[in-house]
């Protein structure tokens, strides 16, 4: 009851009590100071834009000015008075402060208009960095508006401080808020975007410096501000004077029991506890368990030396190893570098006699011919009775010596005897003294004979045929089928160095003279006994006569007239025609690349400078590149001795601003080839920085030509560049190249070559000659394969074709893709729309590309080209018909067992299952494609195919560093999508009307040159 009358008039009074309280003044004034810092870029992409060079600059540093004479203290909203603090910085590839953070605008506009550009690379992360501990720093404590003013086109050329993007996050979370201004209309907005606070368009809304005539924009600086103020105001601005203390509340309900809480971590050890009274003696417990094993002891002394062991049984003889099979006669290899004289051989041991031959049957008397069909067995008569004795005859004169048989038909060749067991490699010999040429050796000895096949049984003795005439010669057996290639066997070990030779014929000899006539063989063995005849009829028994004397010989009779001579037999038909030397060389050619012609320049002396300053990017970069090594390539081969008096050497100068250049040397010793120089060119990094050309050419001069030129060899200097140099460089040095008798060939790119000032200046870098000045609109151009063809006639005027002595000429021709290494991967579009006809031409087509090309001879063979196909249909149809082989034969029998998908077309699918499975392995994780080698990738398809996943397609075949080619069949082609799988280069897509023209010489010979 109480408690009931004492709780109203608690409550009474504390509402009196907080009528009483005074409120807090709403009408006062807030102090906002508000810092804005400036952050601009005075790159080389800025600087040069519009002339004088760094006239871009000056017109930011006014819209700078202008800017801050427009941040006035003043009442906003009659809430809260705005203060201002500046301060600012601009970079490059370098940051410079030109103002701490200061109150005072014309001790700031003062600092301002001192900045002079610095023209080189662009690394925004590093100025927003800058930008931000300098804020954090130095701002006014009580100061809680920050604002940054970032004037930049949005380009960057590195990232050497975390990226443009995470540094502006970085600014956000210490509480500065970004304005991105772009000084002109030639920006990158993705980049600006990157900058700008969120929302983008409070922060960005397309704000720009200056217009396309150099006036400022002065609505951009009002925008700016305004949102700076509203943003000030509602931050500094808070209702807090209207704030007023409330009663308190009444006492809560209360709440429910809480759920359990969760098991406790384990408690601290507790304290010791004192030491209990001693307990009663227990029983005796139970055996303990088994003891852990010691701890090992310490190493004893040395204990006396032992006795000698007993001598081991000898080993048991291994058994000998398998023959190995034979392997497959190889392909002939190319010419060695002659080798040293080696150590006399020690003498062979004397050969086995050879067996005796069977001794050859007695010939007829008279013309000799061939037997006769042996005739039908006459029927078996009676015994005869014996007859007596004849008397001997006289002896008969000696006969002439008969004429020489005709003779025999050729045997069969005996088969070839099997390989000797290999023999031990010899002692190494010291080295000697190289010696004179030798004389050419003697011809080898005859193969082994061949076994001698088993006799056959004897047969009955026919009666003798009567001679038959001399037949007609035969005709000649039909050639037989090839044998199947044996599998091919493993390389045997290196013999020693032979004795330096006389250069011989690379085509088989003429045939040797037939041997001398054997000796006469052993006779052979006794004949087994034949079967015995029918068994005869009883004779008729006669008497017993009385035995005769012998009677006497007869004389001989009169030698038998010479017959007649027959008449010539009929010409047989004729044979099949035998390989010639150049049958033999051209399968020597199409073997071995060593054997082709090489095209061959004399003495020159190439030095390439090239632009790598901000303003050419990365991608024109690399097409500079590419236009190197695609000239180089058309000039022959390089010096392999740097220091020789002929032979073609080549050098480059990158250049960017001062102390920046690089330098590949005329006299490098390790530029012996051109896929070392190759390696060389693509290992050049964009440098990114100013354009300081004066001071390149001095160094390409001073550095490469100077100290290195050969007194019979033409000097050619080609200077590329995308405009106008920095002013602060020294202009005398432009025709630094023109001392001496250097030829020099000047490319300007790009549309500021039209004007007079910038044409004379491209005049000065080639000595004044009109005729060696060429200007282009595009990087792009320079691949193109008409300038390059223009710039091997100018670099080499008279070239000449240095073949081998070969015993027969041949169209003088460069072997393709020769010491170059190229990996090829076609993808090839197997839909509806091509038709099988078509799909029968392309398949042809490949084929051609296959023989044409000179390919790898092996599979870790890093030179040479390599190729693989792929075709593609929908979304998920894929047929890998080959991946990447250097073997023919595998290449033309997958091409012939590939089925038309007859399907839909999604190049983009195609482009990621290549990388997928045909550039890198089945899982991804390991490239197979050569490193050191060019990787093609090679469209064919009519021009229309979807584009879905398409980008992503593009940006994997970017990583894998793919260098696409088009070729592009019909007229209704789908140009956009070509240029994307193109990368954007027009060069690369190759227009043909129809499938069955992608032979013909006119486009297939401009493809090979292309591929290679």
């Amino acid at each position: 009851m109480l408690l009931k009358l004492l709780l109203p008039c608690l409550l009474f009074g504390a509402l009196s009590q907080a009528q009483q309280e005074p409120a807090m003044d709403c009408s006062a004034q807030i102090k906002c100071p508000i810092n804005v810092y400036f952050t601009i870029d005075t790159s080389e992409s800025i600087a040069l834009q519009v002339l004088p060079p760094g006239g871009l600059v000056e017109r930011i540093k006014s819209f700078s000015e202008l800017f801050v004479k427009k941040l006035q203290e003043e009442l906003y909203k009659d809430h809260i008075t705005i203060t201002w603090e500046f301060g600012g910085l601009h970079f490059s590839d370098e940051v410079k402060i030109y103002s701490q953070i200061t109150s005072n605008s014309n001790e700031y506009i003062q600092r301002l208009r001192s900045i002079n550009y610095l023209g080189r690379g662009t690394f925004t992360d590093c100025a927003l960095s800058n930008m931000t501990s300098q804020v954090v720093a130095q701002a006014s404590p009580e100061n809680r508006v920050r604002f940054a003013v970032v004037i930049t086109d949005g380009h960057v050329t590195g990232s050497p401080c975390g990226g443009m993007k995470s540094r502006a996050e970085s600014a956000r979370d210490a509480g500065i808020k970004l304005f991105a201004v772009s000084p002109s209309t030639n920006k990158y907005e993705s980049g600006l975007r990157e900058i700008a606070n969120s929302p983008v368009e409070l922060y960005r809304n397309n704000y720009q410096a200056t217009g396309t005539t150099g006036e400022i924009h002065v609505e951009t600086i009002d925008r700016i501000i305004k949102v700076m103020k509203q943003e000030a105001y509602s931050e500094c601005y808070k209702l807090t004077c209207l704030e007023k203390p409330g009663t308190p509340g009444p006492k809560g309900y209360r709440g429910q029991k809480g759920a359990k809480g969760d098991i406790g971590g384990a408690g601290p050890p507790g304290e010791k506890g004192r030491q209990g009274d001693p307990g009663i003696e227990g029983p005796i417990g139970y055996p303990g368990p088994k003891g852990f094993h010691g701890m090992k002891g310490e190493k004893g002394e040395l204990g006396s030396e032992g006795k000698k062991g007993v001598a081991g049984l000898a080993g048991r003889n291994g058994t000998d190893g398998q023959k190995g099979k034979l392997g497959r006669i190889g392909a002939p290899g190319c010419k060695g570098d002659p080798g040293d004289k080696g150590p006399l051989g020690y003498p062979g041991d004397v050969g086995e006699r050879g067996q005796e031959g069977d001794p050859g049957s007695k010939g007829d008397h008279g013309r000799p011919g061939r037997d006769g069909p042996p005739g039908p067995p006459g029927e078996l008569g009676q015994k005869g009775e014996q007859g007596s004795p004849g008397s001997p005859g006289l002896p008969g004169q000696k006969g002439r010596q008969g004429e020489r048989g005709g003779g025999g038909p050729k045997g069969e060749p005996g088969r070839r005897g099997d390989p000797g067991t290999k023999g031990g490699a010899g002692p190494i010999g010291p080295s000697g003294e190289k010696g004179d040429v030798g004389p050419e050796g003697q011809r080898g000895l005859p193969g082994e004979v061949g076994n001698k096949g088993a006799k056959g049984d004897l047969g009955l003795p026919g009666p003798r045929g009567s001679s038959g005439e001399i037949g007609s010669l035969g005709r000649n057996g039909s050639r037989g089928d090839s044998g199947d290639v044996g599998q091919r066997g493993e390389p045997g070990a290196p013999g020693p160095k032979g004795d330096r030779g006389r250069t011989g014929f690379s085509y088989p000899g003429p045939r040797g003279p037939t041997g001398d006539r054997g000796d006469k063989g052993n006779p052979g063995p006794q004949g087994a006994r034949g079967e015995y005849g029918q068994k005869g009829a009883p004779g008729v028994k006669g008497t017993s006569g009385d035995p005769g004397d012998p009677g006497p010989t007869g004389e001989p009779g009169p030698r038998a007239p010479q017959g007649e001579p027959g008449e010539p037999g009929d010409p047989g038909p004729e044979g099949d025609p035998g390989l010639t030397d150049c049958d033999v060389m051209t399968y020597v050619r199409e073997t071995c690349g060593c054997c082709d012609c090489e095209k061959r320049c004399g003495a020159l002396d190439i030095v390439f400078v090239i632009d790598s300053s901000e303003s050419v990017g990365l991608t024109n970069f690399t097409l500079e590149k590419n236009f190197v090594i695609n000239v180089v390539s058309r000039l022959g081969s390089i010096a392999k001795d740097p220091k020789s008096d002929t032979g073609t050497r080549v050098g480059i100068v990158q250049y960017s601003h001062d102390n920046t250049f690089e330098a590949i040397q005329l006299n490098d010793s390790r530029i012996d080839s051109l896929a070392t120089f190759k390696d060389a060119v693509k290992r050049l990094q964009w440098i990114a920085g100013g354009t300081y050309t004066p001071s390149a050419l001095r160094f390409a001069y001073d550095q490469l030509i100077k100290g290195s030129k050969r007194d019979k060899a033409k000097v050619f200097a080609v200077v590329i560049t995308d405009g106008r140099y920095d002013p602060r460089d020294d202009e005398t040095l432009l025709q630094s190249l023109c001392s001496g008798d250097v030829i020099v060939n000047a490319i300007g790119i790009g549309d500021m070559f039209s004007r007079h000032q910038e044409d004379e200046s491209l005049k000065s870098i080639a000595c004044n000659d009109q005729s060696r000045v060429t200007g282009m609109n595009l990087f792009a151009d320079l691949v193109a394969e008409e300038f390059i063809d223009k710039m091997e006639e100018v670099l080499c005027p008279d070239p000449f074709i240095v073949c081998p002595d070969l015993p027969c000429k041949t169209e003088l021709a460069v072997a393709h893709c020769t010491q170059r290494p190229v990996d090829i991967v076609f993808l090839l579009d197997g839909s509806e729309r091509i038709g099988l006809e078509n799909f029968r031409y392309a398949r042809t087509f490949v084929e051609d590309v296959a023989q044409r090309l000179t390919l790898a001879r092996s599979a870790d063979d890093e030179l040479n080209a390599r190729m693989a196909l792929l075709q593609y249909g929908s979304e998920a149809e894929q047929r890998v018909a080959f991946s990447l082989s250097h073997n023919l034969t595998v290449i033309a029998d997958r091409l012939a067992q590939m089925k038309y998908l007859d399907s839909s077309s999604n190049v983009g699918s195609a482009i990621i299952h290549a990388i997928n499975n045909i550039v890198n392995d089945q899982g991804g994780r390991q490239r197979v494609a050569r490193r050191n080698a060019e990787l093609a990738f090679v469209f064919i398809t009519d021009g229309i195919t979807g584009s879905k996943s398409l980008s992503e397609a593009v940006t994997s075949m970017r990583k894998v560093d793919a260098v696409p080619t088009v070729i592009a069949v019909g007229d209704d082609v789908d140009m956009d999508i070509l240029l994307q799988i193109g990368l954007g280069d027009r060069t690369a897509i190759f227009r043909e009307k129809s499938f069955s023209q992608l032979s013909r010489s006119s486009f297939f010979d401009r493809f090979i040159r292309w591929i290679c």
